[in-house]
């Protein structure tokens, strides 16, 4: 497995780019396509392999503050970006008109994830200490998850309980996964939405996380602590660890057919992993800022028959890598 640039845009936004999130192909649209938000509180749209603008309309904005986490809906023609207005934008992924504005407070939103049969909504409730949950027929409140602390935890000296950061559905959707602040990670029956159990290993925030396409229960995480964890989150144990990057890492994915992880972090570079032997098979440093978030394109669509992985940087750009 490795990667190898293809491409890279800079100053695709006027700043710094935190998300990243792949369209699925559509019906009306044969290709997947990239889309991108950042601090300039736009959303822009990317085609799959030039990274040409892929949208004749303006950068999509509806936000008051920049936007820090995107997803598509698995059909392809809405996506949802969330924004520390505490607001989440549902919005047609062509036009970039709002289909509906879910308000989250008192707290900002800092992930945000479609399930995967897109009949719901999760959102990281930030410092509600909570995920948020919406149907995605009338955009109506389904529920609120609370994220409760875990046994023998130290008090908090800030007084303000879980801090929600990042959030995953497993692939069966029977699983839903919340990162915080404090390194823990709770999982919740998301069928009947009650909470599991948490799964420890991490001492600093969990900004990122994904499920295996080929196991639902197993789950990576991404953390300030510089490592990645692989958990059996049905079973709450911690099967492997992997460290290599040198400061926090900031995001991750796994490729569509389960065999590597891509991980971007605050020391500038994108590394890819090898899930079998657990360890770094490629750095890839083609930024020269902290990258924010890492995103396979999904498989699918007219004529595609190569892998491909974006990355986005407070530097401005994007690099799109070919994978194989």
């Amino acid at each position: 497995m490795k990667l190898a640039g293809l491409k890279s845009v800079d100053g695709a936004h006027e700043e710094s780019i935190w998300a990243a999130a792949w369209v699925p192909a559509a019906e009306h649209r044969p290709t997947a396509l990239l889309l991108t938000g950042a601090l300039d509180e736009t959303v822009r749209l990317w085609a799959p392999d030039d990274l040409a603008p892929a949208s004749a309309a303006a950068p999509s904005r509806g936000h008051a503050l920049g936007v820090v986490s995107l997803s598509a809906h698995p059909a392809g023609a809405l996506a949802a970006a969330v924004s520390l207005d505490s607001y989440v934008r549902v919005f047609d992924v062509d036009s970039g008109a709002s289909v509906a504005t879910l308000e989250a407070p008192p707290s900002e939103v800092w992930g945000v994830q479609f399930h995967p049969k897109g009949s719901a909504l999760a959102a990281a409730g930030g410092g509600s200490g909570s995920v948020k949950l919406w149907d995605t027929e009338k955009w109506k409140p389904i529920t609120s998850l609370a994220v409760p602390r875990p046994e023998g935890a130290r008090p908090d000296k800030t007084g303000s309980g879980k801090f929600v950061l990042s959030v995953a559905w497993s692939p069966d959707g029977k699983l839903l996964a919340c990162g915080s602040m404090d390194g823990t990670i709770a999982v919740y029956d998301a069928v009947r939405m009650k909470f599991l159990h948490h799964l420890e290993g991490h001492h600093m925030p969990v900004r990122s996380m994904v499920f295996s396409p080929v196991d639902p229960h197993v789950l990576f995480t991404a953390s300030d602590d510089c490592h990645i964890h692989i958990y059996d989150a049905k079973e709450k144990s911690l099967i492997g660890a992997m460290s290599g990057h040198a400061s926090w890492v900031l995001s991750i994915d796994v490729s569509p057919d389960g065999m590597a992880v891509a991980t971007g972090s605050s020391d500038r570079t994108v590394r890819l992993w090898d899930i079998n032997t657990r360890t770094s098979v490629q750095t890839m440093s083609n930024h020269n800022d902290q990258v924010w978030a890492v995103a396979f394109r999904p498989p699918g669509g007219t004529g595609v028959r190569a892998g491909r992985l974006a990355s986005v940087s407070d530097d401005k750009s994007i690099t799109l890598y070919d994978y194989s």
